[in-house]
């Protein structure tokens, strides 16, 4: 997803950043010694059109276009709230390098949108995971924020009538790719029917060229096409009212805690030592607000 994005060329949906509410985090760990290392500054300019929002050192060049000191782990978090007149709540965008304990080393991509209760319009999530210069995985969704057998006019708004569907067949099409089917099945049950979770393996034929291709020609445009249907979504969306408000929140508080429980606070200690974590873990904790 190139920076020529929607949401990258229309930053008045984000607040200038202060020092509360707006982090760009750098932490890795070292491989010469036992310490870490650990640095946190404020952005001091709001990001413009055309201005990269972070860099990514250890992705392959396609990957570096779609999201556009060698350590045992690296990473940086930067978090960005939106405007109190906006329905953006924040967006977070992440890259990590971790080293595995076979000698290789994993190289983690991460985008999410994440919404106010004052609209009902799914969030955005987008992360790709580089498992080996022949292996990717990717997850590519706008997750529901109601129950789509209770709320049958939020499947069709969202999803049949915004053509998703037909994304994620174009993706499959593509010879190198198979579905992934998450061990988790709590993750499972949050993804959206048209969610895109797929595995490129380009072992036999083609090797990290072919990969690249792929990323390319296919992954990137339609990472694009979702994200500009996300933001039509994001456009045309109602205000909802103050009971309606409550139950979004509520469970939007609930998918938070639980991403953060199976994701981040089991794996972070591991990859950084549990001091680095929890300096992490508050700051993101702190803006989710759980």
């Amino acid at each position: 997803m190139a920076m020529s994005s929607p949401l990258w060329v229309a930053p008045t949906f984000l607040s200038r950043p202060s020092s509360n509410i707006s982090r760009s985090i750098t932490y890795k760990r070292c491989r010469s010694s036992a310490s870490n290392f650990f640095s946190q500054s404020d952005m001091e300019q709001p990001l413009m059109k055309g201005q990269k929002l972070m860099e990514f050192p250890h992705l392959t060049a396609a990957h570096k276009d779609l999201m556009n000191d060698q350590g045992t782990s690296q990473g940086s978090l930067h978090i960005r709230r939106g405007l109190p007149s906006s329905h953006i709540d924040f967006v977070l965008a992440s890259w990590l390098h971790l080293k595995v304990p076979t000698g290789s080393a994993m190289n983690i991509t991460n985008l999410q949108a994440y919404l106010k209760s004052s609209t009902d319009v799914p969030h955005f999530q987008f992360e790709l995971v580089q498992c080996s210069p022949t292996y990717f995985i990717l997850f590519l969704d706008i997750t529901p924020r109601k129950d789509l057998v209770l709320y049958p006019n939020y499947l069709k708004t969202f999803y049949e009538e915004a053509q998703l569907e037909t994304l994620r067949q174009r993706l499959e099409q593509v010879p190198e790719t198979k579905p992934y089917l998450s061990s988790s099945l709590y993750f499972r049950g949050v993804v959206s029917p048209t969610g895109i979770l797929v595995s490129i393996k380009c072992e036999e034929v083609g090797g990290t060229d072919r990969c690249e291709e792929i990323i390319r020609e296919h992954v990137s445009p339609i990472a694009h096409d979702v994200m500009v249907i996300w933001l039509e979504k994001y456009f045309s969306g109602a205000t909802v009212g103050v009971t309606e408000r409550a139950e979004l929140e509520k469970r939007d508080l609930l998918v938070k805690t639980r991403a953060i429980e199976m994701d981040l606070s089991s794996s972070l200690p591991l990859q950084f030592g549990q001091e680095v974590a929890n300096r992490v873990l508050s700051v993101i904790k702190g803006v989710l607000g759980v």
